[in-house]
């Protein structure tokens, strides 16, 4: 049974839950983080130093980072799935689409869900909000751009690990209450991963 450590309402949390559920792995979660148990605990950063969720149990190998959380995942439980390609190439345009989803857009969406939604400080200064606004507007628009050419996934046509984290921030951008551009090919996208059980159990399921 693999432990999840984090709350369930987490960006991070919920890529693990997702691929779970994706691979059919049994898991467990238990509450840490913002509103639960504090990550500061001791019992918390014996197994991850860093005090951020998630963290993940899976017999005696403890893990942080969502995304290699990820990886690690579907490299023990489905070796050789399309999900994560063995040949380098494809699994390199899989991947970069995580860095891509991790990098370019997590302080685009501190301002514009942080500060701009959640009206968390230091987020909340209206110049880091607008900001965050215009920057998370271009990188949607990156994506759209990306799905004008190919689709209906990340990699084409089938779907992979990269569309874990950008699937995240899909749906976070349908959440955002500001003024947002229209990105049909982004829209597209939202409603394939939407088909899919596991993206509406844990991601499209009413949280931002």
């Amino acid at each position: 049974m693999i432990r999840i450590l984090g709350r369930a309402n987490s960006f991070n949390v919920r890529k693990v839950l997702w691929i779970c559920a994706e691979l059919g792995l049994e898991s467990v979660r238990e509450d840490w983080g913002r509103g639960f148990r504090s990550t500061a605990e001791p019992d918390f950063r014996a197994l991850n130093p860093i005090g951020l969720v998630p963290a993940v149990i899976d017999g005696d190998v403890v893990l942080r980072e969502s995304n290699t959380i990820v990886r690690y995942l579907v490299s023990k439980y489905a070796p050789g799935s399309p999900i994560y390609p063995l040949e380098l190439a494809a699994r390199a345009h899989a991947e970069q689409w995580m860095d891509w989803a991790n990098y370019e857009t997590s302080i685009s969406l501190r301002g514009a869900f942080l500060g701009g939604m959640l009206k968390e400080p230091p987020w909340n200064h209206p110049w880091f909000v607008e900001r965050g606004r215009a920057q998370i507007s271009i990188e949607v628009g990156q994506l759209e751009d990306h799905f004008i050419r190919t689709g209906p996934y990340v990699t084409g046509a089938n779907f992979t690990i990269g569309d874990i984290p950008v699937g995240l921030v899909v749906n976070r951008w349908f959440h955002l209450d500001f003024p947002r551009p229209r990105y049909e090919a982004v829209e597209r996208y939202y409603e394939t991963l939407s088909a899919r059980a596991a993206y509406r159990a844990h991601v499209r399921n009413g949280l931002p």
